[in-house]
């Protein structure tokens, strides 16, 4: 038995910020950040808007498209960086908007590699028999988070949401084929949030140097990450005996187009079977997967019987991969 996608589903905030705002806000121009990242827009949240909010209306999409309804889930798991709380879980509160009362619900933080791991989770779950309908989001409110003076940063993020649905199947051809999960603690502070947790509780100190937003070492994380993409997608190939040109499409963590092209090349796959959408939604962490591959699905790029690759790279730094048959 294998875990299969039934439905998926996204939602990104109505508010959209482009480069050309940004350089009324902050030290930058279009080109600057188009010709470093790919990115010429994001979303960004209303006031009245969170992590939730976002999470629960991608998984009615899910839902619809899955024909499953939210009172027969069994669990609900969330990735993200940036909940509604500290405590309460976000999924409980997915849970709590959807009317899903019979689920189990909890968060997974594994920043942009989040759904990644989200996905391998609910993955095990269905193959175990002990649950027959799992909903897995990413789901992100960054914009809430960085610091709007720092120009290697800010604009970066976006804000979104994206959700799947998994449901057995008796069909060893489809679904689920491989999921591969890496962290390296000891690049930790590559890419974090310093304050906000126990070691660095939110202070007046904290708040004045901005220490609750994102900081970045911006080079460092490239180098680190193309490396670690090619690295997992070789691991990819190899655990399936499968070649680059078995392929059939990429959907990579957006978080910028340079690293999808080494992607892309390490796969020998053309750009038109590669999903990109950071142009348009930024990095949205957690979310830029299931984002991207919803939009893959409902434009029917994807197709049944495809080989589709997730992969993502993230703080942790966390990287990962999943092998999907359509």
């Amino acid at each position: 038995m294998r875990a299969a996608i039934a439905g998926t589903g996204s939602y990104l905030p109505e508010k959209v910020l482009t480069n050309k705002e940004l350089e009324q806000m902050v030290d930058t121009t279009d080109e600057w950040i188009v010709s470093r990242t790919g990115i010429r827009e994001r979303r960004v949240v209303g006031p009245d808007e969170a992590t939730s909010d976002l999470a629960a209306e991608a998984s009615r999409r899910a839902l619809e498209m899955a024909s499953v309804d939210a009172a027969d889930l069994d669990l609900i798991i969330v990735a993200t960086i940036t909940p509604d709380y500290m405590f309460p879980s976000t999924a409980g509160q997915v849970q709590r908007l959807l009317g899903a009362h019979k689920a189990a619900a909890f968060d997974i933080e594994a920043a942009c590699t989040g759904f990644i791991y989200a996905l391998s989770v609910g993955e095990l779950f269905i193959t175990s028999g002990k649950y027959s309908k799992v909903l897995v989001i990413g789901a992100e409110v960054l914009t809430r988070f960085v610091d709007w003076e720092d120009k290697s940063t800010c604009v970066l993020f976006g804000d979104g949401s994206g959700a799947a649905i998994l449901v057995p199947s008796e069909d060893e051809d489809k679904g689920i084929i491989s999921t591969h999960l890496h962290n390296d603690g000891q690049m930790w502070d590559m890419l974090m949030a310093p304050a906000g947790g126990s070691r660095m509780p939110i202070d007046e100190h904290a708040i004045a140097n901005k220490l609750n937003t994102v900081k970045m070492r911006g080079n460092e994380v490239f180098k680190v990450a193309v490396t670690k993409l090619s690295e997992v997608v070789d691991e990819v190939l190899e655990a399936n005996g499968l070649r680059e040109e078995d392929i059939d499409f990429l959907v990579p963590h957006q978080a910028n187009l340079r690293i999808i092209q080494a992607t892309a090349k390490k796969l020998k796959l053309p750009m038109e079977k590669v999903v990109v959408t950071v142009d348009r939604h930024g990095n949205t962490s957690a979310a830029s997967v299931p984002l991207a591959l919803d939009e893959a699905v409902r434009s029917r790029r994807i197709k049944e019987g495809d080989r589709v690759l997730l992969e993502a790279f993230g703080g942790g730094l966390t990287w990962g991969a999943a092998l999907v048959r359509w």
